[in-house]
């Protein structure tokens, strides 16, 4: 018996395309491990490296006009940095830096602003932050690139190829704004490191798949319309993972899918890209989806993209009370890996392995300095050093950095869940403001931990939540909390939940207690809303000019218009700014 001599399968061909992306992929990886690695033999004198921060900004900006104002030639020590500097925010920085984004030279740096960074801050005023190529290269890229490692390390798939990411901060102006200096106001994501500071390698992952540049021309401004694009072409993607930072934004995506589930079938069968021809029509993918829709009913992440391994984005303060939940959406086996601690100003921990949560501190971006979170900041506050802080304890944050800020209260407050190797471990807690009528001296991470207490006890899961302040009968006031649940609630389980809610904010605030024995409070109210509220309002802020990165989850909501707009009937002609 004979047979035919066994020939190999053709070689596929390797385009150039993926041989770039296969060799710039490589040098990536190479780079994140170098920068992880480097940051985690910094630990292990954190001390020491802290002092070397405080010694090169004061060297370097000590010619600068706050420098000399403040003595920085002079200054040898953090108790010196101390009593020279006071404790201050943004409204203190911010008559330095309308300085220099006028076009004045040497103000708070030595080094000129490339751009501008723009944050939403906690009242929702956009601030300017001087974004230098010192503070970039001392400050921002060590940990921009670490934070990539426990990603690249447990799940290397999603590196592979350019469109095995939906990146969903990734949203480049055509036309930024600029300042007066001309530098552009733009938020972090919104910069082409490349360009900008010399980093191509810093272009995120997902930054060069098929929907990264739209191919159809848009409003910059309409930016539910260009969420729409993106996410109509991301269905015909095999996407291993989703980036957004702002959970909101990852939370929105399974209700985008309803909302505009029609109009993506249509144009994945006929080619159209928001009604323009841009491709081949693809029958079978859309008849797909028409049956993914048919078989569930609802049609979920999962279904779309089955091979999703991974979500990277914050998972603590309020995104922690619906994360669970939003993780099944995606997969029963999808991790969430927690982007880094960090402001616009500023990073302050990374996570360097696989905790959930939480990230080491970033030791030579920046002097750090924490006060606890109990007391008020003030110019005089004392302060502790980074390895001074005790695990099971929340802190105000404050840090100064060779980019120009200097004792710097962020506004952010993070929690120590434990010490490794001595190291605290750093998770974002919460917002730094109060809710406080009463005496009751609210800080969100309190109210978030006596919400996870409540719904824990009563085996209760809910999609988002907000509180605000109302007026009781007579003279006390007492809080309301709106909440989508997660499931159905009966009227029951409402009513116990309210008393476990009430018991839990007495239990973590020693000032909420005292406020309802005074009988200065009543005991919390509760509006259900209907699950896909938050997802409604979000679509509303973003409609309304805010970009999806910076529409983030606001605990604490006073403002009567907003809450309306949260928690009102939902008008019947509503669709949610979007243009079909």
């Amino acid at each position: 018996m004979t047979t035919e001599p066994r020939t190999e399968p053709a070689a596929a061909k390797t385009s150039p395309d993926e041989i770039d992306h296969a060799t710039r992929t490589a040098r990536y990886r190479d780079r994140v491990f170098a920068e992880h690695d480097r940051l985690a033999a910094e630990l292990v004198d954190l001390p020491g490296q802290q002092k070397r921060v405080l010694a090169d900004l004061l060297e370097f900006n000590s010619g600068t006009e706050f420098g000399k104002r403040h003595g920085f030639a002079a200054i040898r020590t953090v108790d010196d940095f101390r009593r020279a500097v006071p404790v201050q925010d943004y409204a203190a920085h911010a008559p330095y830096i309308e300085r220099t984004a006028a076009g004045e030279a040497n103000v708070l740096s030595a080094d000129r602003p490339v751009v501008y960074f723009t944050s939403s801050g906690s009242t929702g005023a956009h601030k300017k932050i001087p974004v230098t190529a010192r503070f970039m290269r001392t400050t921002f890229f060590p940990f921009y690139y670490a934070a990539w490692a426990p990603l690249l390390r447990h799940f290397p798939e999603v590196a592979a190829r350019p469109d095995a990411v939906l990146n969903l901060k990734h949203d480049p102006p055509a036309r930024p704004p600029v300042m007066a200096d001309g530098r552009p106001h733009v938020g972090a994501s919104q910069v082409d490191f490349g360009a900008k500071f010399g980093e191509p390698l810093a272009a995120e992952l997902g930054t060069r798949a098929p929907w990264a540049t739209l191919p159809v021309e848009t409003d910059p401004a309409d930016h539910l319309e260009r969420l729409y694009l993106r996410l109509r072409l991301a269905v015909q993607g095999d996407v291993r993972m989703l980036i957004g930072i702002n959970p909101a934004v990852i939370a929105a995506v399974p209700y985008q899918l309803g909302l505009w589930w029609p109009r993506i079938v249509r144009e994945v069968r006929d080619g159209t890209v928001g009604g323009v021809r841009t491709g081949s029509p693809d029958p079978a993918r859309a008849a797909e989806l028409e049956r993914l829709a048919g078989y569930f009913g609802t049609v979920r992440p999962a279904h779309v993209w089955p091979r999703v391994r991974a979500l990277f984005c914050w998972t603590t303060g309020v995104a922690s009370l619906y994360m669970p939940a939003l993780r099944r959406e995606y997969g029963v086996d999808v991790a969430t890996l927690p982007a880094p601690v960090a402001a616009s100003e500023g990073p302050v921990a990374v996570a360097l392995d696989r905790h959930p949560e939480a990230g080491t501190p970033v030791a030579s971006a920046a002097l750090y300095e924490f006060v606890p979170a109990d007391d008020d900041l003030a110019p005089d506050s004392e302060t502790l050093l980074v390895h001074e802080l005790e695990p099971g304890h929340d802190y105000h944050v404050v840090f100064s950095h060779v980019g120009g800020l200097y004792r710097y209260a962020v506004g952010d407050v993070v929690h120590v869940p434990d010490r490794v190797d001595g190291v605290p471990r750093l998770r974002y807690a919460g917002r730094g403001t109060r809710s406080d009528v009463a005496g009751e001296r609210l800080r969100e991470a309190q109210v978030v931990r006596a919400l996870r207490d409540a719904l824990a006890a009563g085996g209760l899961s809910l999609r988002n939540v907000a509180c605000r302040v109302e007026r009781s009968a007579g003279s006390a006031h007492h809080y309301t909390f709106a909440i989508a649940p997660g499931t159905g609630w009966h009227t029951t389980e409402a009513q116990r939940f309210l008393g476990r809610l009430d018991a839990a904010l007495a239990a973590r605030s020693d000032g909420y207690r005292r406020a309802r024995a005074g009988r200065r409070l009543t005991a919390p109210t509760l509006r259900l809303l209907e699950p896909e509220a938050f997802h409604r309002d979000w679509h509303a802020a973003v409609a309304g000019g805010v970009r999806p990165a910076q529409a983030k989850d606001r605990l604490f909501r006073q403002d009567d218009a907003l809450w309306e707009r949260l928690t009102g009937p939902r008008p019947a002609d509503a669709d949610d700014g979007h243009h079909h």
